[in-house]
């Protein structure tokens, strides 16, 4: 008797730990699917506001893309091979300070990017100037916005602005914002002071739409996660992602009688970029979990440091 209740047991070990493992294989696959058809959308809605808009009429943007817009410009090299050159010492940095998964999915981007910028031709909309700074931004920033949504970049200047403010002591907004003025000056200088200034607004309608494709998410952003395994969510936080947290003692209540029961609730701060990740992991320890985001304007100090995607 004893033996046939051990075996059940086992059978209903084993059936759990295959559900489990299923479920888990399950939202891996999804989550690839998403971040693919994520990063392809944000490729060929750059690559159309940049050949049926910026690159006909000489505007730029900020960050790399604007610096390669700018090289095309300046030296008549191909668009598609800038935009290669020009990023990989972001990818590089994007290697040592946020991970592996990371700055191959850059990689991956990037070079989508580039090849159908090198095979594909979109014709010219427009040359009415503000149409082109306000849709060639638009796109280029939904672009750019999909691909982060999918875990990877078509632009490393973020990277750079996140490894120097924390050398600097600044935030990461005013790194992006002393970069792209550098690059604007270099625009007036080389081109034209109207030319600046029309990318001024190209650059404004890109960061307005990237903001607004990821949703209004800031550099920073603080999560409480509520989890009957906030054991496995520490460990998932602490290893995986390798973030500090806190862990919160609390009761909860409902309903009419107001029913308590004593939980941990964890806090810790993430950026924007390893949103995608922790969602994935926090699905896979627990669905059920109860998360709450909230946007942080910058932080200091803190286990705000190497980055895993």
């Amino acid at each position: 008797m004893d033996g046939r209740i051990n075996k059940g047991y086992r059978v209903l070990s084993h059936a759990g730990s295959y559900l489990k493992r299923s479920r888990k294989l399950r939202i891996s696959f999804n989550s690839f699917f998403k971040d693919t058809f994520f990063i392809v959308m944000g490729i060929f809605s750059a690559a159309f506001g940049l050949e049926s808009f910026l690159l006909p009429n000489r505007f730029i943007d900020g960050g790399a893309t604007g610096i390669s817009l700018l090289a095309t410009e300046i030296t008549a090299l191909p668009l598609y091979l800038l935009i290669i050159v020009v990023n990989i010492p972001f990818l590089i940095l994007g290697y040592k300070v946020i991970g592996k998964t990371f700055a191959i999915k850059a990689s991956l981007a990037i070079l989508g990017l580039a090849l159908v910028l090198a095979t594909m031709h979109f014709p010219e909309i427009t040359q009415d100037k503000l149409l082109v700074a306000v849709f060639g931004g638009f796109f280029l920033g939904a672009g750019i916005g999909l691909s982060i949504r999918g875990g990877g970049v078509l632009d490393g200047t973020e990277v750079l602005a996140i490894f120097l403010s924390r050398k600097m002591g600044t935030t990461i907004g005013d790194i992006i914002i002393l970069i792209n003025v550098v690059i604007f000056l270099a625009a007036a200088y080389l081109l034209s002071i109207e030319t600046a200034l029309y990318s001024m607004l190209t650059y404004l309608s890109a960061s307005k739409t990237l903001d607004f494709i990821v949703d209004g998410i800031e550099e920073y952003t603080g999560v409480t996660i509520i989890s009957l395994k906030s054991e496995a969510m520490r460990i998932m936080i602490t290893e995986k992602l390798g973030r500090g947290l806190t862990i919160y003692r609390a009761k909860g209540g409902y309903g009419k009688h107001g029913i308590h029961n004593d939980y941990d609730v964890i806090y810790t701060v993430i950026t924007r970029l390893e949103i995608r990740k922790l969602n994935i992991e926090i699905s896979k320890i627990d669905p059920d979990a109860f998360v709450v985001m909230n946007s942080i304007n910058d932080t200091r100090g803190g286990m705000i440091k190497k980055r895993h995607l």
